[in-house]
């Protein structure tokens, strides 16, 4: 019978005719019969109407549900908004049955009091009686929005009757109102419109409660006046002179003017003028600013309008009719083409930055590889792709230059460089909003690690945790058991069973033991990362109370606390920092790229000889620098060659033999001078280290030619070509020159530390030079201070509490007696040979850093106890075979770097078996040369 929602009803014009064609009936009683059954629909699904909307030829049929069962005190309380609209094309003539149905359902409708928007529209002749003063429509004045929109009224005297009923008017619109006036012009006291022209007026957006604008407060009643308004839209006829009248009524608020000079029954051509004024805190009168604006629209209207002969009307289409739907309409479709416009606009600026990008990057190519390869991979590769191809640059010029004409027609009335400079402004309005929140927000997920996709490490993709175990269902949801897990899970009960178990006698030592095992389990099978296992040692520490004094008594919460915290940032950790600060300057300022790419130039082109001084650089340089360098190298190889996985293991290996070079070249060196009781300084370090690494370097290059053979072809048929390095022919800058002078003032304090000891107190505070030297200097920044491995400092605070933890709690003294026992009578390069192995063993299979913090406690204390206190020699000796520790992929970070590489189609370069085959061989060989050569030259 009649269609309707949930939150409004509509009554159509067509249901009426329809009804009637089908049933063949008179109105009255079909109308009739479908308020009863739309009235019981109404009342058994009990809905509720925010909006009732009534089209001219559904009034009677509307006043008769009214009669008929359409309970007002059932529904029409919900009502908050009534719309009655005429015929859109056609004046409808007058009708005295459907006038008195208007105020009849009006009446209905405002009983309740509830109405906030009421609107009439296209009603023009046929409303004059509701604005009888006699009648009372009491219930508009809770009307909040009222919407006149092409009304007639006799008078202007009907007009004000009918509009004095609205008493809370917070927005209010005329338009196309005509009062038919015959005699003298209006004036602002009255505040009605001229004929053929309607007055829109808006509030401003923060308009409060008290100055809510009321009709009768422009009619000499009391409230808000008009130097309130803020927004003022006129459709003006062509009476211009009326606007010098009107404007100085209205205060300095008014900061948005808009006019439009067509007839409102005219189809002539459209003349809009928008004003602002930015003095809105002007205190002149109305003859102020105010009016000398009005004079000169006055003025621009004389000459724009009344100069000019009346305009032949033009043909009515979607882009120049006035009403609603084409307002719309051309909105739609300016949103559409400037969305495609900026799209376009981003493509083909996206086209042109690469095809740039691809020839700085082969510019730069060239000049660092002296190679001529830009011109002919720019013809015969770039540009014959699709984006880079003439028609695909062509097709969209094309498309750019087709959505400025549209948008020429359907917005800017023809003007083609307005179109062009609006379509451009929207899409530097783009770019401006992507730079800055787009791009922002992606640098700051970036430093949170809130990343979404693969993540980046080393220059290669780490893959994905792979599916779990198996799957335990509970309420809550699944749950996906993984191997983490369950090394977690081991290790917690390892934990407490060692607690409730009494393994040693003390109870001290009994629970640094089960601390022990607790962290060395998490540490070896890296089921939490390893500096968040470090942080537990001392929240155990003092939770357990497992420290004691010198005296032997166990030492309070609060002391051990304070104990624990001041060892953990030792000296040691400032030589750390410090490092970390060297490194930093030097890979910022290229001072390491300078002198790598220098010495491999030297190297030639002979495959042996590029690997031994890629492995010479290795040794001293960072594994990922070495592994960048050689990408030009690895993408000139035949397919399968041999030189390419020596090439990459060579690196590893020779990275973690250079971990041997010097007190600071890697943590467990740090973590052994932490462990001396009288550390040694850097000349002597320098003296055993360097010798057993430059032996076990050209023992492993001999190896590693043994076993891969790479100068060899894949094919058999001679040797393989390698590409010579070029070293940069930049000069050294000033900051460069800084940069070097610090480094080596810093090494060379280092070096004569125990010499000038009683002037700077330990090696800690030299390493404050450096970070003093560049941070102020504007060498390194915050930021550069942030990407410091945080989380290796942090590891070695917890190595250290641990240590100390163990020999405070008694542990280190009962495994002193178990290693004295087996020791006793064998001399120190026997213990040496014995200790070697096992350190060996252990830093293969967890981190090299973790063995050192585990074992030096232990050979300290074995030294202790020799003849003559040897432990100096015993935790040298431990640091440098802690790095020779690379028989797996696990072992240390340099062969972690290593197994992650991958050629151009995602092959990875090593395997198990390789790091089997020569990278446990190469262990042992670096462990017999340690041992050896310490033994020679060390007692020398």
């Amino acid at each position: 019978m009649a269609s309707f929602a949930g939150d409004s009803i509509s009554l159509p014009i067509e249901l009426q005719y329809t009804i009637i064609d089908y049933l063949h009936s008179d109105f009255r009683s079909l109308a009739k019969c479908s308020a009863v059954c739309i009235s019981w629909r109404l009342h058994s699904y009990k809905y509720k109407f925010a909006r009732i909307t009534l089209a001219w030829g559904s009034v009677l049929f509307f006043l008769e549900l009214l009669k008929n069962g359409f309970s007002a005190s059932a529904v029409i309380p919900s009502v908050r908004s009534v719309h009655i609209r005429g015929p859109p094309n056609a004046l409808p003539t007058w009708d005295v049955q459907k006038m008195a149905a208007i105020q009849e359902i009006l009446w209905a409708l405002t009983a309740s009091r509830n109405i906030r928007g009421f609107s009439l529209q296209n009603l023009a002749w046929i409303l004059p009686a509701l604005a009888v003063p006699s009648l009372n429509f009491s219930g508009l004045s809770t009307v909040s929005t009222l919407e006149l929109l092409q009304i007639s009224f006799y008078t202007r005297a009907e007009l004000v009757a009918f509009l004095n009923n609205f008493h809370r008017l917070d927005h209010l619109v005329l338009e196309d109102v005509d009062c038919a006036l015959q005699s003298r012009p209006p004036t602002i006291s009255e505040t009605l419109p001229p004929g053929s022209y309607g007055l829109a007026l808006r509030c401003p957006q923060d308009f409060s409660l008290k100055k809510r604008l009321r009709w009768d407060s422009m009619t000499n009643h009391s409230g808000v006046s008009a130097e309130d308004l803020a927004d003022l839209t006129m459709f003006m006829s062509e009476r211009h002179h009326e606007i010098a009248a009107i404007l100085p009524y209205f205060g300095p608020s008014l900061h948005r003017l808009q006019l439009s000079t067509q007839t409102i029954r005219s189809s002539a051509r459209a003349h809009r003028l928008s004003i602002s004024s930015a003095d809105t805190a002007d205190n002149e009168g109305v003859g102020g600013s105010v009016s000398r604006l009005a004079n000169r629209i006055g003025d621009t209207l004389r000459d724009s309008i009344i100069s000019n002969a009346p305009s032949v009307p033009e043909m009515q289409t979607i882009w120049n009719y006035k009403s609603d739907y084409a307002y719309d309409i051309r909105l739609l479709f300016k949103r559409k083409i400037t969305t495609s416009y900026v799209a376009v606009a981003n493509l083909k600026s996206y086209v042109e930055v690469n095809y740039s990008g691809f020839r700085k990057i082969l510019k730069k190519y060239d000049k660092v590889t002296y190679s001529e390869l830009k011109d002919r991979y720019m013809h015969q590769v770039v540009e014959t792709s699709y984006p880079f191809l003439r028609d695909s640059k062509d097709r969209l010029e094309d498309a750019r230059k087709r959505l400025i004409s549209l948008y020429t027609k359907c917005v800017t009335n023809g003007d083609r460089r307005l179109a062009s400079q609006q379509l451009k402004l929207h899409q530097r309005e783009n770019i401006a909003w992507e730079r800055d929140t787009v791009w922002r927000q992606m640098i700051a997920q970036q430093r949170r690690g809130d990343v979404e996709g693969e993540p980046m490490t080393m220059g290669a993709l780490l893959k994905p945790p792979g599916p779990g175990l198996f799957y335990i269902p509970t309420p809550l949801g699944t749950i996906r058991v993984t191997k983490k897990m369950i090394y977690k899970i081991i290790a917690g009960i390892i934990f407490i069973t060692l607690l409730n178990v009494q393994v040693l006698e003390t109870l001290e030592a009994n629970r640094c033991f089960a601390i022990l095992m607790f962290c060395t389990f998490l540490w070896a099978t890296e089921a939490i990362p390893l500096f968040v296992t470090s942080m537990f040692v001392p929240l155990l520490l003092v939770l357990l109370q497992v420290l004691r004094n010198d005296a032997g008594d166990v030492l309070s919460r609060p002391a051990a606390t304070t104990w624990v915290f001041s060892i953990m940032f030792s000296p040691t950790i400032m030589l750390l920092i410090g490092g970390f600060t060297i490194s930093s300057a030097l890979s910022k300022t290229n001072i390491d790229r300078v002198l790598i790419t220098k010495v491999l130039s030297l190297a030639g082109a002979r495959p042996s000889i590029v690997l031994l001084a890629f492995m010479g650089v290795s040794n001293v340089a960072a594994p990922t620098l070495c592994f960048t360098l050689i990408r030009p190298i690895l993408r000139t190889l035949p397919p399968k060659s041999a030189f390419g996985p020596c090439l990459i293991l060579a690196i590893a290996l020779a990275a973690n033999i250079g971990g041997q070079s010097s007190p600071i070249s890697s943590p467990q060196n740090l973590i052994a001078l932490q462990g001396m009781d009288n550390p040694i300084d850097w000349a002597t370090w320098f003296v055993v280290a360097l010798p057993v690494s430059a032996i076990s370097i050209i023992l492993i290059w001999g190896m590693l030619l043994m076993s891969y053979r790479p100068a060899r072809a894949p094919d058999g048929d001679g040797e393989i070509e390698i590409k010579q390095i070029r070293p940069t022919r930049d000069p050294f800058t000033h900051k460069q020159w800084w940069v070097t002078i610090v480094c080596l003032v810093t090494i060379g304090l280092w070096c004569v530390a125990h010499q000038i000891e009683s002037y700077i107190g330990n090696m800690g505070v030299i390493a404050i030079i450096p970070i003093v030297a560049f941070f102020s200097t504007g060498v390194l920044k915050k930021d550069d201070f942030e990407q410091f491995m945080w989380t290796i400092v942090f590891l070695a605070m917890g190595g250290i509490a641990l240590g100390k933890g163990v020999m405070s709690s008694g542990l280190l003294d009962v495994v002193d007696d178990i290693i004295h026992d087996l020791v006793q009578g064998v001399p120190l390069y026997g213990v040496i040979l014995i200790l070697s192995p096992i350190v060996l063993i252990i830093s293969t299979f967890i981190s090299h850093t973790i063995a050192s913090v585990l074992l030096v406690p232990i050979v300290k204390k074995v030294g202790e106890n020799l003849p003559g206190n040897h432990q100096n020699i015993l935790i040298f000796v431990t640091a440098l075979i802690c790095s020779t520790g690379m028989g797996m992929p696990v072992s240390g970070f340099p062969n972690q770097t290593a197994a992650t590489q991958e050629d151009e189609l995602g092959e990875l370069y090593l395997s198990n078996v390789d790091f089997l085959k020569n990278g446990v061989p190469a262990s042992i060989v670096a462990t017999i040369v340690s041992s050896s050569w310490f033994r020679s030259t060390y007692w020398a």
